[in-house]
């Protein structure tokens, strides 16, 4: 069976500790744990004992660990996911990369699997070789701090970003070696550049986590399973095919509101599928 996690950002009216044990309780196997402002948010002055607490509690549920990045507004509150490793401040991008390294140390506190991070967007007017460029730089110091951690770093495209397809991936890990690929499934069918169970088959041997929801095709919004045009199905088999055993995370993050619900039936959902394939 494929092991399963569930994002801590579709649990944003918990406290973290009620957020994993809600996951634990449910059945999953592991946490991608979003830092964000109300979950171990690493800028804080307790930060450090908070980090061990939580391991300590992944360790106690026997819960295999991802950190993720996404937080919207944790580095700038006036600006959604700002700044960016392709921010023309030098300042911004240094901050960016501040705390790409603090949530290295989180994963490597949590014995986590990968720490998954993004490109973000370019703002208006920068020229993109110019981003590239920016972008390279900070993977690169990123990459030094990961191996010097033990942690797996891994890009992930992000629609509508500087990296938002497999091929954009592919393109800067060229000059980056180490650099890993968060695959986001749901991606897929937003860009339309690859069906999402050809990218598990392809791409498996580079990927250090995969994320998991519904989504329907050109629009980039997780949906609960049965709600988009994803093939679920195909998406499980060619995870098995290709002995997937990382985690594999649902990412809802919209349906905090009903976390208590969505939590469990997301996994039952997969459980039910999977037992399903031939």
């Amino acid at each position: 069976m494929l092991r399963y996690g569930y994002n801590t950002n579709g649990c944003a009216n918990h406290r973290l500790d009620d957020a994993i044990a809600l996951i634990a309780d449910a059945g999953y196997d592991g946490v991608a744990l979003t830092l964000d402002i109300h979950h171990l948010d690493p800028y804080l002055p307790d930060h450090a004992a908070a980090r061990r607490g939580v391991a300590a509690s992944l360790r106690q549920r026997n819960l295999g660990c991802v950190v993720e990045t996404g937080a919207r507004f944790l580095l700038d509150p006036r600006h959604k996911h700002e700044p960016t490793f392709v921010t023309p401040d030098a300042e911004g991008r240094a901050r960016r990369l501040d705390f790409l390294c603090r949530a290295l140390e989180v994963a490597a506190e949590c014995g986590a699997e990968a720490m998954s991070f993004w490109a973000g967007v370019p703002q208006p007017g920068v020229d993109r070789t110019e981003a590239r460029g920016w972008l390279e730089a900070g993977i690169a110091a990123l990459l030094r701090r990961a191996e010097t951690l033990g942690v797996a770093a891994a890009l992930e495209p992000e629609p509508g970003m500087l990296i938002e397809t497999v091929a954009d991936y592919h393109a800067c890990a060229a000059g980056l070696p180490g650099l890993r690929l968060a695959l986001d499934v749901g991606h897929c069918i937003v860009t339309g550049e690859v069906a999402p169970e050809r990218a598990v088959l392809d791409e498996h041997a580079h990927v250090a986590t995969v994320s998991i929801e519904d989504m329907r095709r050109g629009v980039h919004q997780h949906l609960p399973f049965g709600e988009g045009d994803m093939d679920v199905p195909a998406v499980l088999a060619a995870l098995r095919s290709v002995r997937f055993t990382r985690l594999v995370c649902v990412e809802l993050s919209r349906e905090s509101h009903r976390a208590d619900r969505m939590v469990p039936a997301a996994l039952a959902a997969l459980r039910a599928i999977e037992a399903a394939l031939p």
